[in-house]
């Protein structure tokens, strides 16, 4: 007989099944990411057509089957409606559930990455804030919740921790300004060395309260790219679409 449980998460993705249910993707606190049907969810009276959307973040009680989850109730804490009404902050939204579905796996501990998406989509719906810098900041800090950064904090070739200057790319941290001069690198202004240390080690709720400069954004989005593209394999379809409309 199936398990009823009660899971805190969002949606990640949702697809129809048949002629009325939904298959969603969900990434919980309790037992990671998981997929579950919601039977009956596109008929139009059903109470899940709206928590069974993209975004949506609650607590879903379910069966536990097998080999997925069945949801049969939903308590919606947040749909995220902005996002809705935002060509190209929707679109920015796809992407991290993207990037999180990428990075999440079953029955892991993965309360720090739907603390993080759920702080990102926070701080996209906040027209202050430049989409871009949201964007990094969430990939370099997802990347740092799974154990993957470059060295920001000591030179990367002699471990000196003073007169950070620069950035090898092939060893993939600062440099000091004496190994800087010995190995060349690429120059980079301070604040941009203090952004990446920022995100590497801000409070969720903290990690977007700072703005930046345009050239600064521009050295500091050039590395995490890079780093982006050296650990992650997987081309994203929503960040093809930004990059096509020129919105990143």
């Amino acid at each position: 007989m199936s398990d009823r449980v009660e899971l805190t998460g969002m949606v990640l993705q949702s697809a129809p099944i048949g002629e009325y249910d939904r298959r969603v993707v969900l990434l919980t606190r309790e037992r990671g990411r998981i997929s579950g049907f919601a039977r009956g969810a596109r008929r139009q009276n059903s109470p899940l057509i709206a928590a069974t959307k993209p975004f949506t973040f609650g607590t879903f009680e379910c069966y536990e089957g097998k080999s997925s989850y069945n949801i049969y109730q939903a308590q919606v804490i947040n749909y995220f409606e902005e996002l809705s009404q935002d060509f190209e902050a929707a679109y920015y939204g796809m992407y991290f559930l993207e990037f999180a579905e990428y990075y999440t796996r079953e029955n892991n501990d993965e309360r720090d990455m739907l603390n993080l998406l759920y702080v990102t989509l926070r701080a996209l719906t906040n027209p202050r804030l430049d989409r871009r810098l949201i964007r990094y900041v969430y990939e370099l800090r997802t990347m740092v919740v799974n154990g993957e950064y470059p060295e920001c904090f000591a030179c990367v070739n002699c471990g000196s921790r003073e007169h950070l200057v620069g950035y090898s790319n092939r060893k993939n941290g600062t440099l000091c300004v004496e190994c800087i001069r010995e190995l060349g690198g690429q120059p980079l202004l301070d604040s941009t060395i203090y952004t990446l240390q920022y995100v590497i080690l801000a409070p969720f709720e903290k990690l977007y309260q700072f703005t930046v400069t345009p050239a600064v954004l521009e050295e500091y989005s050039a590395i995490v790219d890079r780093f982006r593209k050296l650990y992650v394999d997987r081309e994203f379809k929503t960040l093809g679409v930004l990059e096509t409309l020129s919105l990143v």
